[in-house]
C-alpha cells in the first residue's frame, strides 16, 4: 500500500513560490481548492485518493495559503499560470485535476488553455461565470471590516457559519485560519476573479472525461450544475445528499471515494 504520510514543500515557479501538500505514488492528482481557503481543506481526502494508487497533490493557489503573495491583482490567468508552474517545477506533463468551488473554476482555466497538461477532470461544487453568470447577483461573503477588540473575528465566523454542518464547528475554525493568512484586506479577491472570468471561452476546449460533483445543499454551486453538463455533455454528474459548500472536508471519505472511481473508469 502506498504511503499516506503527507510531505509539505515549496516550489519557485514564475508567479511566485507555490506551497504544495503531497503523498503517494502515481499518476499525478491536483487538488485545487475554494476562496479562500488552502491546501489544507483537502487534508483529509489526499491520503484516502494516495492510497487508491495515485500522487495526490493539494497546493495552496497563488496568493492563498502559505504561497507567495504577489502585488498584481487577482485573475484567474493568474491562478491557472500558478497551477502550470507548480506542474513544470515538479516535471508533471499531465496530471488529473480535481478543484472545488473556485478551485473548479481555476480547473477550467487550466484545462481550457491547456488540454494538452490535463487528463480527467473533476469539477466539485462548480459555478459558471459565462455570460449569463456574470449577471448574477452574488452577496459579499468574507468582507469584514477590521475592529481594535477583535469583534470582526465573531463576525466573519457568523457570516460563514450557515455554510458549515453545525456539528463540525472545528471545519469553520480551519477556514478562518486560511481567511487570515490570505489578509482581510484581500479575502475577496478570489470570488471577485471568478465572478469576473469569461468561462464560456474555456469549456469548449475541454473535450476529455469530466466529472461534475455537487452537494445537495449547496446553493452557490447547484443552480448552476444543469448548465455546465451543457457545456460538457460527456460529463456525468453526482449529487451528494446534504453536501454543503465545504463538502470535501465535510464528507472526505465519499469525496475521495467519488474521485477514485472516476479517475479508475476506463475511458
Amino acid at each position: 500500500m502506498a504511503s499516506t504520510e503527507v510531505e509539505r514543500a515549496f516550489a519557485k515557479t514564475p508567479v511566485g513560490r507555490i506551497h504544495y501538500a503531497e503523498v503517494g505514488t502515481g499518476d499525478p492528482v491536483l487538488f485545487l481548492h475554494q476562496t479562500p481557503r488552502s491546501w489544507d481543506e483537502f487534508r483529509d481526502v489526499i491520503p484516502r485518493v494516495a492510497a487508491g494508487g495515485y500522487r495526490a497533490i493539494a497546493m495552496d493557489t497563488i496568493g492563498f495559503g502559505d504561497s507567495d503573495k504577489p502585488d498584481e491583482p487577482s485573475s484567474l490567468p493568474l491562478f491557472g499560470n500558478g497551477v502550470i508552474g507548480l506542474m513544470d517545477a515538479l516535471g508533471i506533463d499531465r496530471a488529473h485535476l480535481v478543484g472545488h468551488h473556485t478551485g473548479g473554476v481555476v480547473a477550467v482555466e487550466v484545462a481550457g488553455s491547456h488540454p494538452e497538461r490535463v487528463r480527467k477532470l473533476v469539477l466539485s461544487g462548480t459555478t459558471c461565470p459565462d455570460e449569463e453568470g456574470r449577471k448574477r447577483e452574488w452577496p459579499t461573503i468574507d468582507e469584514v471590516e477590521v475592529k481594535a477588540d477583535g469583534s470582526h473575528l465573531t463576525e466573519l465566523w457568523q457570516k460563514r457559519e450557515w455554510f458549515y454542518p453545525k456539528d463540525q464547528p472545528e471545519l469553520l475554525t480551519r477556514f478562518v485560519i486560511d481567511a487570515l493568512k490570505r489578509g482581510l484586506d484581500r479575502v475577496e479577491d478570489g470570488h471577485s476573479a471568478v465572478n469576473a472570468f469569461h468561462m464560456e471561452d474555456r469549456l469548449p476546449n475541454i473535450t476529455g472525461p469530466v466529472r461534475l460533483i455537487c452537494g445537495s445543499e449547496d446553493w452557490a454551486a447547484k443552480p448552476d450544475q444543469e448548465k455546465l453538463l451543457r457545456y460538457l455533455p460527456q460529463a456525468d454528474y453526482v449529487e451528494v445528499e446534504g453536501g454543503m459548500i465545504p463538502l470535501d472536508e465535510q464528507m472526505p471519505e465519499r469525496f475521495a471515494e467519488l474521485v477514485l472511481e472516476f479517475l479508475d473508469r476506463a475511458d
